[in-house]
């Protein structure tokens, strides 16, 4: 069990609670130090007064506030022990809030709150199971470490959890921080709310939700005692600098999670994909160039008349802008005899030559 950090007692109404604050949370962080290059000799952060220029003690060392530079105010241990606070001896409850009305930036590290001997459980256990059939979370003042804070008393499992809070002058303002005005469709809005979808679970277990980054130095401090070199880890996905399609990549996205999780994308996420989202259109086919196909259909929606098919004028105009050989005439005046309802050679391709077939009569 960790050790005690702070004894002292839960205050609300004419209740008290006496406890002891001992830490929730390890830190698993992997620490180095410092050493000189040449030798491997350690660096270390020495205290020195600059006046004596010596290195001093911890028993030599006080605390004080500089008024000038040279005027100090000594404070002590003691002076900030007697300051005429409530807070100082008790984590004192002012309020009872829900917990959504908290923000979430304003919550810090959390403690235990060990019930402090046999006379502390029963209140200790009143104000747990009040808390928890309340659904709500008690916000309390408390003096630690030479100053007031704000608390935040929750319910995990059979114990009351103290998370330290911030001030509301302690948050910074985050407008000026916000993007410029943007417009956001509807479309694009589903399209998140889709990949969100594919994104929930239940709890936060799992390998997503382990300390690769540690594992892995813990890897290489290994391997580098044994003189070999370490696992190689694959190149990350490379990513575009820039987003072009927001939508394209929201697909993307659900698809790539499904696939994650095993899913079969096909069965139920064709609602996710851009050309199944309303307001997504395709461009209407008049605004495309047209190519080879497009200029085939045409004529074959004009229906030649008696008058203007006399010589195969038509003909001549779009297959062979260039002057005839005798040959490519004698094809044409074939082609001028082909009844004026048949469509065969309208649906020619205009690139190609009329003289390309001839009538087994020439």
């Amino acid at each position: 069990m960790p050790r005690s950090i702070w004894s002292g007692a839960i205050s609300f109404g004419l209740v008290t609670v006496p406890i002891h604050v001992v830490g929730a949370t390890e830190d698993h962080s992997i620490r180095f130090h410092r050493y000189h290059l040449a030798d491997q000799g350690r660096i270390r952060t020495r205290k020195v007064c600059e006046l004596e220029d010596r290195e001093v003690g911890s028993d030599e060392i006080g605390k004080g506030y500089e008024l000038a530079t040279s005027q100090i105010v000594p404070i002590t241990d003691e002076d900030l022990r007697e300051l005429p606070l409530p807070t100082a001896r008790a984590i004192e409850i002012v309020a009872f809030v829900p917990l959504a009305s908290v923000d979430p930036i304003r919550i810090g590290d959390g403690y235990y709150l060990q019930p402090d001997g046999q006379v502390a459980a029963k209140p200790y256990k009143l104000l747990r199971q009040a808390l928890a059939r309340s659904s709500k979370v008690a916000v309390a003042r408390y003096a630690w470490s030479g100053r007031e804070r704000l608390g935040l008393l929750r319910v995990r499992g059979e114990a009351i959890v103290l998370h330290a809070m911030r001030w509301p002058d302690e948050i910074r303002d985050p407008s000026s921080l916000t993007p410029p005005p943007v417009e956001v469709s509807e479309e694009e809005i589903e399209g998140a709310l889709a990949l969100m979808d594919t994104m929930t679970r239940d709890d936060l277990e799992g390998d997503e939700f382990r300390d690769t980054y540690t594992e892995a130095v813990a890897e290489l401090i290994e391997a580098k005692r044994e003189h070999r070199r370490p696992e190689t880890v694959p190149e990350p996905e490379e990513r575009p600098g820039q987003v072009l399609d927001l939508m394209a990549a929201l697909q993307q996205s659900v698809s790539k999670a499904k696939e994650s999780r095993g899913e079969d994308d096909h069965a139920e996420g064709d609602h996710a994909e851009v050309r199944e989202l309303p307001g997504r259109k395709k461009k209407a086919p008049a605004g495309k160039t047209p190519g080879a196909r497009g200029a085939a259909k045409k004529p074959a929606g004009e229906k030649p008349t008696g008058g203007r098919a006399t010589g195969g004028k038509a003909t001549s105009k779009k297959a062979a802008p260039r002057k005839e050989t005798s040959k490519s005439t004698a094809g044409k005046k074939t082609a001028a005899k082909e009844p004026a309802g048949k469509k065969t050679a309208a649906k020619e391709p205009a690139g190609k030559k009329a003289t390309t077939r001839r009538p087994r009569s020439a």
